[in-house]
C-alpha cells in the first residue's frame, strides 16, 4: 500500500461513517510517520480502520469498502473494520496519534498509530508476520530498543506476558 491509498481510504472511510476522524491500527500506520517507508513494510493492501468517534460502525465501513468488496476489486486494496479493542497498545498511545490530512483526504483526518506503540501492538499480537515487521523497522533504524522497553512498562498485559515480551524484545534487537 502507499500513501495515497491510505489517503483515499482514509476518505472513503470517513464518508461511509460520516466522521471526520479514522483511526488506523494496523500495519499500514507505519505511512502517516513514515509516508515512504520500505517496501518491506508496505506489503499488506488492507488498512485496519475504525471511526474515532462512531466506533461502532467499523462493520460499515468493512461492508462498504472491505475485502472482496466493490472498492477492493476497483482499486486493489481495502479497509477492514475493526474495533479500538483489536489492538492492544500502551498507555497514551492516543496522544501520539500522526495525523494525515490533506487534500487527498477531503478534510478528514486520518489517526496513525506512532510507530513505537504500532510494533508494541505487533509484539504483542505476536505472529510471524508481526515479528519480521518489527525485524524490518530495526533494520530501517526506526524504532529503538529503549522506547520500546518504556512503551512495554505502560501496556496493560499480565506479569508473566509482559516478561515474555520483553525477553522477545531484546532477542529481536540482539539479532
Amino acid at each position: 500500500m502507499q500513501r495515497s491509498e491510505l489517503e483515499h481510504i482514509i476518505r472513503a472511510s470517513g464518508d461511509v461513517a460520516q466522521d471526520d476522524e479514522i483511526v488506523i491500527i494496523g500495519s499500514q500506520s507505519i505511512l502517516g510517520q513514515f509516508p515512504d517507508a520500505p517496501v518491506r513494510l508496505l506489503m499488506s493492501m488492507e488498512a485496519d480502520v475504525y471511526p474515532k468517534h462512531r466506533p461502532e460502525l467499523a462493520d460499515k465501513i468493512d461492508g462498504a469498502i472491505g475485502e472482496g468488496s466493490r472498492f477492493h476489486e476497483l482499486h486493489g486494496y481495502y479497509a477492514q473494520g475493526v474495533g479500538p479493542e483489536t489492538a492492544v497498545l500502551p498507555m497514551g498511545w492516543s496522544d501520539r496519534l500522526v495525523k494525515v490530512k490533506n487534500e487527498n483526504t477531503a478534510g478528514i483526518t486520518g489517526l496513525c498509530l506512532e510507530v513505537h506503540d504500532l510494533a508494541i501492538s505487533k509484539i504483542v499480537a505476536g505472529r510471524h508476520k508481526d515479528v519480521e515487521f518489527i525485524r524490518e523497522l530495526i533494520r530501517h533504524k526506526m524504532i529503538r530498543e529503549d522506547v520500546m522497553r518504556t512503551r512495554l512498562a505502560k501496556t496493560d498485559l499480565q506479569i508473566e506476558e509482559g516478561r515474555r515480551i520483553k525477553t522477545k524484545i531484546a532477542a529481536i534487537f540482539s539479532n
